[in-house]
């Protein structure tokens, strides 16, 4: 009867380690360029987990799979700042610390250097980009970042560097809005566009965080009702044994 508990809470256990996942979702719903996680769950038939393969009886226990990220483009909504770029298709901004993002809105430093949100330097094909001009910052499709001032033309600052991973499943989450890269295989070219002036929500989508949310709430209570029926069996047949 014992086995009964213990799957019982193999299942509770999950769904609050689910919860946990969605929360965090919910709570980045507005941080730009967030993407949400998904988990995945496993399970093992009680026999085998025990070492045997013979005679199974069907019961079995769920076990923590994976934590994955969901990649899928946010929508992209138009703000008007000449810092703010939002990358259409696949791809990253990649910053100097080694991390890799797809936030946008970015701004200069004291230093006229194009920097994250967390002041973290914005690599170009030539290192970090400087903007020592001060003038009209136009950045192009190809991520070409120019400056006009009064006295010269357009020119040509750097051109921001934007990659992207065959497998987006060797990224790892380095906070809410950077990855990290892990595994063999490395930074790609990408054929993603740039566009200025427009940022990219998160891929949240908050009524169905909320829906799954509930979902899972229900069946961590069926998890924890069950726990107490088995406990309740338990000592009825404790107490009766006492009797005897």
């Amino acid at each position: 009867m014992y086995k009964g508990i213990y799957i019982a809470l193999s299942g509770a256990t999950l769904k609050q380690t689910q919860m946990d996942i969605i929360s965090q979702n919910l709570a980045n719903v507005n941080t730009i360029g967030y993407k949400r996680d998904k988990i995945s769950f496993q399970e093992y038939l009680v026999s085998q987990m025990n070492g045997r393969t013979e005679n199974p009886d069907g019961r079995t226990m769920s076990y923590f799979g994976t934590v994955a990220t969901d990649h899928a483009m946010g929508n992209i909504v138009h703000t008007g700042n000449d810092f703010d770029i939002a990358i259409e298709g696949e791809g990253f901004l990649c910053l100097e610390n080694g991390e890799y993002t797809r936030r946008g809105d970015l701004h200069l430093d004291g230093e006229g250097y194009i920097v994250s949100q967390r002041g973290i330097r914005v690599l170009g094909t030539g290192g970090p980009i400087q903007i020592t001009d001060e003038g009209r910052v136009s950045i192009n499709s190809e991520g070409e970042v120019s400056v006009k001032t009064a006295e010269t033309e357009l020119a040509v600052v750097d051109t921001i560097k934007v990659v992207t991973f065959s497998d987006t499943s060797t990224l790892s989450k380095a906070g809410e809005d950077a990855f990290k890269a892990g595994g063999e295989e490395g930074e790609k070219a990408t054929t993603a566009t740039v566009k200025q002036g427009y940022l990219e929500k998160s891929n949240v989508d908050a009524v169905k965080e909320m829906v799954q949310m509930i979902t899972a709430l229900r069946e961590f209570e069926t998890y924890q009702k069950a726990i107490h029926s088995f406990d309740e069996s338990i000592e009825r047949v404790l107490n009766e044994m006492a009797k005897i």
